[in-house]
């Protein structure tokens, strides 16, 4: 049996030195595994809630509504509506392959895996009759915030379950224009068109104008966009957050090296100059990821108790280890 990984070839998907192969099933199993809790509460509760959010779900989810009772014999467990799980297959087949021939192959792939699980945890998890949040204000925030704590578990990996990520990226390759714009800008129509759905039974008050429960379902999806985009933002943060530490030691040679060896980051010593000693100084600055700054702590504990370390959050940091420079 061979050596256990790193930690840092955990946390750290960019690392260079870690086995290609095993890194690679790991973002695979996440990818699986993460997109799950997105599957529940779709069939948990937007469908049930009939809500429609923004992206390809949104789409898939207004088709499910507008085709209620137009195919029973086709899909009977359905009420003969097309289910969530077939359209998300067939339009990110089709998205694929488009993309496939325009941004490249090499793109698609991860991608192809995301949508192999989304379309399998939509197909397997059945959709309830009763959303397990009855309030549509709260089941549209929590169930939009899981959503997007999926999503960002997934996007961490490098991972996408298709959708309007396929279309903003063949957009991008054409166009001059970001991601994000592209994306809101899909989200701002899918949740729109909900006004112009007729209503399940399930919304009708009686005594409530029609138009204001149109009004309401909309705002449904909007909280419910925002929400999931506050998660991933959340998640997103905090697994590419950075840390800059300044290590004062006259064992800096060992702690560079254990540094180095065991968090497999790369370390600068720099010349300094004691103010109050008038002695020359070794200070080793290194950057990490948050999860490894413990462990860099740690060795610095261990070799040196009395050493000093500062240690500075840093907005973004780019290059070997860390993340690409984006110009877009």
């Amino acid at each position: 049996m061979g050596p256990l990984p790193r930690y840092s070839q955990l946390v750290n998907p960019h690392n260079a030195t870690q086995s290609l192969t095993a890194r690679t099933v790991l973002e695979y199993i996440i990818i699986v595994i993460g997109i799950a809790p997105m599957a529940l509460m779709v069939n948990w509760v937007l469908l049930p809630h009939a809500f429609v959010g923004g992206g390809l779900t949104g789409i898939c989810s207004a088709i499910y509504y507008m085709t209620g009772g137009w195919f029973p014999s086709l899909f009977p467990e359905y009420g003969g509506a097309i289910p969530v799980w077939l359209t998300t297959f067939v339009f990110n087949t089709i998205l694929l392959i488009i993309a496939g021939f325009t941004v490249g192959w090499r793109f698609c792939i991860r991608t192809m895996i995301g949508v192999a699980a989304i379309t399998f945890w939509y197909r397997v998890i059945p959709i309830l009759p009763e959303p397990i949040i009855s309030d549509p204000w709260v089941g549209a925030i929590i169930g939009g915030f899981v959503f997007g704590l999926s999503l960002g578990c997934v996007l961490a990996v490098n991972g996408s379950s298709g959708g309007t990520d396929i279309v903003a990226m063949i957009i991008n390759h054409y166009r001059n224009i970001s991601l994000g714009n592209i994306m809101l800008a899909c989200d701002v129509l899918i949740i729109a068109s909900a006004f112009f759905l007729p209503l399940p039974a399930s919304m009708i008050e009686e005594g409530v104008n029609t138009t204001d429960l149109q009004i309401r379902r909309v705002l449904y999806g909007v909280a419910m966009t925002i929400s999931y985009t506050l998660a991933v933002d959340w998640i997103m943060s905090r697994i590419h957050r950075s840390v800059h530490l300044m290590i004062y030691s006259v064992r800096y040679a060992e702690i560079a090296s254990a540094i180095n060896s065991t968090v497999n980051r790369g370390v600068t010593v720099l010349d300094g100059t004691g103010w109050y000693s008038q002695k020359p100084v070794k200070v080793i600055s290194v950057l990490v990821r948050k999860p490894e700054t413990s462990l860099v702590l740690q060795i610095v504990n261990e070799l040196d108790p009395n050493a000093f370390v500062s240690i500075a959050d840093v907005k973004g940091v780019f290059g070997a280890g860390f993340d690409k420079i984006k110009t877009k």
